[in-house]
Parts: structure tokens; sequence; C-alpha cells
């Protein structure tokens, strides 16, 4: 079905190839992962298949990419509509109609579909991707997550033979992100359709992949096997498979009912062991820097918050949690005073945040919204970088550095529109980092980021809290929750339904607990460092 064939790409102004002799075969009714590091290329391999690269990108493309024996050499993207489908990082970017059902509509009614069948389609997408309760709405109305769906149902309606996402469950809940690839391995196992996806979220999607091509970077090699024997080697791997490493488990598991098969005794050898105890809400009386009172939101007849009344502390790290469409991008919209309440109060430090000018509010509160492109202007990375140190009063080259902690390597001479998802939500990121405000504001602060990235993220993060920020983070990443959060905070409908120490909202939730929590219960271990410790102070490390 997809056949690279001697594939070498180079952009533009790039001195190494991204991809160097490709040689992949894809066949059809194949679930194929592709993995790799922030920035190795793998967008850029998924681009290729249906001709966006070089067609869109630019840049120079030597060998050949066929799709269903189509050259796409010979054959631009718009005339492969109908048989690749493509859903990108960033899903509002491909939105050319208004409502849910109207963008679902707009690809078939080019493509000539007669309108019983179109309906017929319609339907079958809405009710595959739980949107039927979404049909009729706006589409600027939704939340990121919902995005995501109605953007996968455009590109499923006209029945495409292959399928690619990238990062296709990034700004899901886990409930919605399980049902979606649930729904995608139907189609695989089904109708014999092929979907190449590119995710970092690895633990999500290795238990539905068929086989995983993992992306080195700098032109190396692609590797292509079994999705344990990749996992095995992959140097960006899921905490089931950490876990594995750490405890000696071969072959490794891909599920968490395989790995609680091979758990038993390791959760007897961690029963005596001391148990882990995360920082209590506002814990020794930290001061307040942020409050919400009687908050209540509403989007015409949406009502997207409610009544909602909230604390934040100095040196908190709260992560906001719920399904998508629970209110948690317009919670953090408050308090960065983008907009004013409908009903209630919001003060940062005492002071609203909607009435303050725009150069006293970015001293006291930073916030990296879901689509990091809004903050930056700049012709270059380092462009970017200069003016937010001369723009907050930063010594010069301090934002650089920031970059640098949170994701090494991103070239500073790139257009920040050239740069991966992953390294453009890092050079937001330490745009609004670096001046360390002492309300910092995260929207999926993990989107595009892979495992290494998050953990030096997770320093930042600590470190500044330490230094008396408050963090808060929207975010459907359970394993970053378990691994820097002190609070979580759960949204239902604009409410807050459960506010208390995060290890224990999310250890005792089946939709929120982490990989580890779900493998090691009844122990109270979250992560894979955790149980690292542990082993090492019982004696019995690995």
């Amino acid at each position: 079905m997809i056949r690279f064939s001697k594939v070498t790409f180079t952009y533009a102004e790039a001195q190494v190839p991204t991809l160097r002799d490709v040689d992949l075969a894809i066949d059809e009714g194949e679930l194929c992962l592709v993995v790799g590091q922030t920035g190795s290329g793998k967008t850029t391999l998924l681009r290729a298949i249906n001709g966006l690269v070089p067609h869109f990108t630019g840049g120079r493309l030597a060998g050949d990419v066929s799709i269903a024996g189509r050259s796409t050499r010979e054959v631009p993207p718009r005339e492969l509509a109908d048989v690749v489908g493509v859903v990108g990082q960033d899903p509002a970017a491909s939105f050319v109609t208004d409502t849910v059902e109207d963008e679902l509509a707009y690809t078939m009614e080019n493509l000539g579909i007669p309108p019983n069948v179109m309906r017929r389609r319609i339907e079958d997408t809405l009710d595959l991707l739980g949107l039927h309760e979404l049909r009729d709405r706006t589409l600027s109305t939704l939340s990121g997550g919902q995005q995501q769906r109605v953007a996968i149902g455009a590109v499923l309606c006209p029945s495409p033979r292959v399928l690619v996402l990238d990062e296709p469950t990034s700004a899901l809940d886990p409930a919605a992100a399980e049902e979606v690839l649930s729904s995608l391995t139907r189609l695989v196992h089904d109708v014999g359709m092929t979907v190449v996806l590119a995710e970092h979220r690895l633990e999500r999607v290795i238990p539905f992949a068929d086989r995983v091509v993992l992306v080195p970077g700098d032109g190396q090699p692609l590797v292509v096997g079994p999705t344990a024997e990749v996992m095995g080697m992959s140097p960006v791997a899921p905490p089931i498979v950490e876990l594995a490493r750490v405890a000696g488990w071969v072959p490794v598991p891909l599920s968490v009912r395989d790995a609680r098969r091979w758990a038993e005794p390791l959760r007897r050898r961690l029963s005596g062991a001391p148990s882990p105890r995360g920082s209590v809400p506002g814990e020794g009386g930290t001061p307040l820097v942020a409050r919400a009172h009687g908050l209540s939101v509403s989007y015409g007849q949406l009502r997207a918050l409610d009544e909602v009344d909230l604390e934040l502390g100095a040196g908190e790290v709260v992560a906001v949690m719920g399904r998508n469409g629970s209110g948690k991008s317009t919670l953090l919209s408050e308090f960065a005073g983008l907009r004013s309440p409908s009903r209630g109060r919001v003060s940062v430090l005492g002071q609203s945040p909607a009435d303050l000018a725009p150069r006293k509010l970015i001293r006291l509160v930073g916030l990296v919204p879901q689509d990091p492109g809004v903050l930056l202007y700049g012709e270059s990375v380092g462009d970017e970088c200069s003016t937010a140190d001369r723009e907050t009063g930063l010594a010069p080259g301090t934002t650089a550095a920031m970059l640098d902690t949170v994701l090494p390597g991103v070239p500073r001479d790139r257009h920040p529109r050239d740069l991966s998802e992953g390294q453009r939500l890092a050079l937001a990121m330490a745009i609004v980092l670096a001046p360390a405000p002492p309300l910092l504001l995260l929207d999926e602060p993990t989107r595009g980021l892979d495992y290494p990235s998050k953990e030096r993220l997770v320093g930042v993060l600590l470190k500044l809290a330490a230094g008396g920020a408050c963090v808060v983070l929207a975010t459907h990443d359970v394993e970053l929750v378990a691994q820097v959060a002190t609070r979580a905070v759960v949204l239902a409908q604009g409410e807050v339904v459960s506010d208390g120490v995060a290890r224990e909202v999310v250890r005792h939730s089946p939709v929120f607990a982490p990989q580890v929590a779900k493998v090691m219960a009844p122990e109270p271990w979250l992560t894979v460092d955790e149980v690292r410790t542990a082993l090492v102070g019982s004696g019995h490390e690995t």
C-alpha cells in the first residue's frame, strides 16, 4: 500500500538530510506506529506519504514514494485525497467551514460523492468518534480535544484507504483517546484500512500497533520491526517498558494487563518499602497567589465554568484535569486575563488580571496556550529569544538558556514555523518560563515532547515552584501529573468535582491513573523512578 524506495529528503536550508536512504513498505490493513525523539523527522516521514513533502514544504527529495501504486512525484497531494487522509499536529489549521457537520461533509462534496452516501458516512463517523452531540456546534467553540476528533472524522468520511495521523491523541483525555484508538483499530481489522501514526504518548498506542518504525534522527537508518522488539531497544519508551527494564522482564510487556502478570513478585519485594508521600496542598501556610470566587463563564448558551471556587498558593504545582470540554482551558484563560468573567471574580496577587495593562500583566502571569504558535512572531528562533529577553528585562541569553534546558539543539537560525510541534512548544515555554512570573499557566505543555524532554520540563517546573511560583497545568498527560503535580483539580461540566493531593486523586481513578500505578496496585507507586528508588532502598536493585 505504501512504499518508500531509497528516499532521501533535505529541507531547503538544512546541511544534512532529515531522511536518508529510507526503504519502507507498509501493507494494507496494518497499523504502523512511528516513534522517535522530538525533531527526529517523524512528521517529515508522515508528510511524505501524501506528497506534502516536498510539494508543500519545499526541499530536495531523492528516491520515490508511492501510495497504492501512485507516485507522489507525479501526483500532487490534492489528487491523492481519495486515497490518503491526513490529520496534522494542529487540527484546527485544516478547518475550512464553520460547523462540525459542514466540516465532515466538505471533502466529500469536493470529491463529488452522492448526497445519500454523504449522509450515511457522516452519521457513521459521528457515532464512531462520539461526535453526535457536537454536530451543530461551531468549530471555534470546541475544546482542543473535540477539534482533534472532528479533524479525524473529516478525513475518515471520504473513506480513504490510508489514514495518516500526527499526534492524534495529544489533546484527548484518556477515555477519549482510548475510544479513538479503538475505533481506528476496528477500521484496520474490519475494513482493511492502513493507519500510520506518530505519537509521543506511547503508553496509549503501543498495545494497538502491528509494527513500529523508529526514526533515530540526523538521517540515521530507520529501525523497523514488531512492537515488542523495537520498544525493547528504543531510546523513547513508555513507563510500562521502562518498568520492565528496571524489573528485568523479558520480553517487555505492551499492556497493563500483561505487565500485571509479571509484576506480582515485584509487588511482594516492595510491600515493606516506605511509601512515597505527596506534598499536601497548602501545607505550611503557603502565600496565596491567585483566587477564583464564584467564577462562571458562558459562551452563548454554553456554560463553560459554573460557580468555581479555587485558591492557588505559592510553590504549588496544580494539575487541572477532566474530560475534553470540561472547562480547563477556559479556567486558565480567566487567570491569564484574556477575558472578564460572566459572573464572579478572579484575582492574581489581589488584582484583577483582566483589568491590568499587558506589560504589567506579563510580570504577574505567564500563559502557554494550546497553540504555542500564537506567541511566536520573530523571523528566527534566535530573534524570538533575544526579543523575549529585551521585553521582559532579562539578561541577554536567558531565554535561549531556558530553551536549551527544556529541549537542547533547537537551531537558532530556523524560522519558528519550520520547527516541529514539540520544538515550537519548547520555544514558547522558554519565552514564558524564563521570566519566572508568580503564576505560570501551561495548557497541554507536553504535546509533541518526547519522554526525555518531559523529564527536563519536570525539572524546570519543580525548580520554579521551589522558588515560589505557582504552576498550573491543564493536561491530559497523566504520566506528567504523576511526576510533577502536588495537587490535582478535576473539572466536569465546568464544576470542580475533586481537589486534593495529586497522587491520591490519580491513584484511585481508573481513568487518570498512570501506567505504573495500574501495574503496581494496590501498592502506592506511581512512577518508574519511585519503583527504582524503592528497589535501591530495600537492597533489591536489579
